[in-house]
């Protein structure tokens, strides 16, 4: 079994669902009391956040870049970024490390594909929905073409985010609001919706809403389940 390496803490709440998930998908997989080998490195994130809205992306480089190198000194076999935002500086770390980053867009590609979407939605902060790293890698590399929320929907899901998710608050209101932005994109004719922030599987469930929804903390831990047991 290879060796996973963890950078979380962006934030710690989904941090704790890809344990969750890579050391359950493991054991149901193997049986036993058999779980994933595997070393996380958690980074403040109070000042990744800081920097982000700041967007010191050369600054929030080095400092994934720095903490890839303690997963990878302390016998990972590969790199797992525990944030869909921060893969905007995925090529540093890439750059930095000996050993591969199995990057979060790839396995969502895949379930979209496997489930015959073409065309997706794409909920998460305003960086993920905004900038070209996510949707480019989406839609250069698998095909796949990325419908985002009108400005103030995409305002409103990254202030849903920071201000609640990462703290661990869900409310019912919250969901009510992602549920229409969701049912919004769906009106414009997509096959699925990404969940593409690692906190928004903690509000929204497929039982939430009538498109399939593609969890990326979920697919993401399992893909590393797969990597750790080839």
């Amino acid at each position: 079994m290879k060796t996973i390496g963890l950078i979380g803490g962006m934030s710690w709440e989904s941090s704790v669902e890809y344990y969750r998930v890579i050391n359950q998908d493991m054991k149901a997989r193997l049986g036993g009391h058999r779980n994933a080998r595997s070393v996380l490195v958690t980074v403040s994130f109070e000042e990744i956040k800081a920097l982000q809205h700041e967007e010191r992306w050369d600054e929030l480089g080095e400092r994934m870049a720095e903490a890839a190198q303690q997963v990878e000194a302390a016998g990972a076999d590969f790199v797992l970024l525990c944030t869909n935002t921060m893969h905007r500086v995925a090529p540093v770390l890439e750059a930095a490390l000996k050993i591969p980053l199995l990057h979060i867009v790839d396995p969502t590609a895949q379930a979209l594909r496997n489930a015959g979407v073409r065309r997706v939605g794409l909920l998460g902060t305003a960086f993920t929905m905004e900038q070209a790293f996510y949707r480019g890698r989406m839609e250069e590399r698998h095909g796949i073409e990325v419908i985002v929320p009108g400005a103030e929907d995409r305002a409103l899901v990254h202030r849903i985010i920071y201000d609640e998710l990462c703290h661990g608050t869900l409310r019912d209101a919250s969901r009510d609001e992602y549920r229409r932005v969701i049912e919004g994109m769906q009106a414009q004719g997509v096959g699925g919706v990404i969940l593409g922030c690692t906190e928004i599987a903690m509000l929204i469930a497929q039982h939430d809403v009538a498109l399939p929804v593609f969890d990326t903390t979920a697919l993401h831990a399992q893909a590393a389940v797969d990597w750790a047991l080839t």
